[in-house]
């Protein structure tokens, strides 16, 4: 979890032009979400840097790898699928939300900076592009007793007024960094509690758009190049590999 305070970004990263790859925007249940953003991982661990966004087929809940399965077995949340995430944090209701994940080599990581703060960055410009304003939100933390992951607020995530609206995880593996998080466009049946965008602004942003933003944003932040490209015949395998042992089954979504 996030414990430092967010400062504006820095320059932009590296002398040379760096490519990133883009994968394009599609929507798949939770196993297979999760497992994509596993393998965009484990191809950022050999040197491949990669930027996803996604949606989600069905309203479904996200467990932090930390987290006991019990909290999702009360109210509303009992009757959802749920999948454990391989990244820390809170319980998350994927439903209406623009989720995005960021795989990066270790070459690509300057020591001390934090890429939850870049990224929230990122989509604070994005945002503002609709006529949207949100701010980072600074310390000091605030920790209810809720097991959402949108009633907890730490540095760097972005608000508006006092609701949370982005928020993001991350993991590593040899040196390399997985980080995704989700941008909550409207509030979900499921979670009356947590106002969207929508609800907050009356703005009711379009995904494409959004993410067409992200990207101009993303480019013009780190200077690096976006290159559409679909992910590889032996991530697919992989992605199916890791749902069959992992992501779609009870042992790992019921460890804890």
């Amino acid at each position: 979890m996030l414990r430092q305070q967010c400062v504006e970004p820095s320059s932009r990263i590296g002398s040379l032009t760096t490519m990133c790859r883009l994968v394009g925007y599609g929507i798949a249940d939770g196993p297979y979400n999760m497992a994509l953003d596993e393998v965009l991982l484990e191809s950022a661990v050999e040197g491949t840097p990669s930027l996803r966004f996604y949606g989600w087929s069905e309203p479904t809940v996200s467990l932090g790898y930390f987290q006991s399965s019990a909290v999702r077995r009360d109210g509303a949340l009992a009757d959802l699928p749920f999948v454990r995430r391989a990244s820390g944090g809170m319980t998350l209701v994927h439903h209406h939300e623009l989720t995005y994940a960021l795989a990066l080599p270790s070459s690509l990581l300057q020591p001390g900076e934090s890429w939850i703060c870049r990224i929230h960055h990122t989509i604070r410009a994005a945002l503002a592009d609709f006529g949207v304003t949100a701010q980072t939100h600074s310390a000091p933390d605030h920790h209810p007793s809720s097991p959402l992951c949108f009633h907890h607020f730490t540095a760097g995530d972005l608000m508006i007024g006092q609701a949370k609206v982005v928020g993001s995880a991350q993991r590593k593996l040899r040196g390399a960094l997985l980080q995704h998080g989700g941008i909550l466009l409207a509030q979900s049946p499921c979670t009356p509690s947590l106002l969207g965008i929508r609800e907050l602004t009356g703005r009711n942003l379009k995904v494409e758009l959004l993410c067409t933003a992200v990207q101009r944003a993303f480019e013009r932040d780190t200077g690096w190049i976006l290159v559409p490209q679909d992910v590889t015949a032996d991530e697919r395998l992989r992605d199916v590999e890791l749902v069959e042992t992992r992501y779609g089954h009870t042992e790992w979504n019921e460890k804890r």
